[in-house]
């Protein structure tokens, strides 16, 4: 790992209990290009044994097309970078939680220009792109705040 991070010392992970207000927090200070969501079902931490590294919140899908009850949606994964497989460490937590809880499937997106790896490495399938776009219009103003170009929609199954 040191060719890669040099400036990074290896620490072991650990999955670690959060709120919504630590969850929050960490995603508007740490995440690309996304500020944090609304509300979720849960959200887990990610720590280096010394600090928060990572979370991950899941909740009810955005899209109420795809909200029948039994899917939930992975809303933000964020993580800081020079970590072995923090992504993986998440949505493999995310899956065992979601499925205790009894849902049958996990969504997330990722933006087109995004490779997906950690996600593929995840084992969920590409299902296509959703169109994005904007909730602007002229009767009601609004000023996007994030991404509002085409995303990749991703599914694991998780029912027994």
């Amino acid at each position: 790992m040191a060719d890669f991070y040099p400036e990074y010392e290896k620490f072991e992970t650990l999955l670690t209990p959060v709120s919504f207000r630590q969850a929050c927090s960490f995603i508007n200070e740490h995440h690309r290009h996304h500020m944090a969501p609304q509300g979720m079902k849960f959200a887990l931490g990610l720590s280096n044994g010394e600090r928060l590294i990572g979370v991950l919140t899941a909740g009810r899908p955005v899209s109420r097309h795809r909200d029948n009850g039994y899917t939930l949606e992975v809303t933000r994964l964020c993580v800081n970078n020079g970590y072995i497989h923090p992504c993986s460490k998440l949505y493999a937590a995310a899956r065992r939680v979601a499925r205790e809880m009894g849902y049958h499937s996990l969504i997330t997106y990722t933006l087109d220009d995004e490779s997906g790896s950690s996600v593929r490495a995840a084992g969920f399938q590409l299902l296509g792109k959703s169109l994005g776009g904007s909730w602007n219009s002229h009767r009601r103003q609004r000023v996007d705040k994030h991404p509002i170009g085409q995303k990749k929609y991703w599914m694991l199954n998780i029912s027994f």
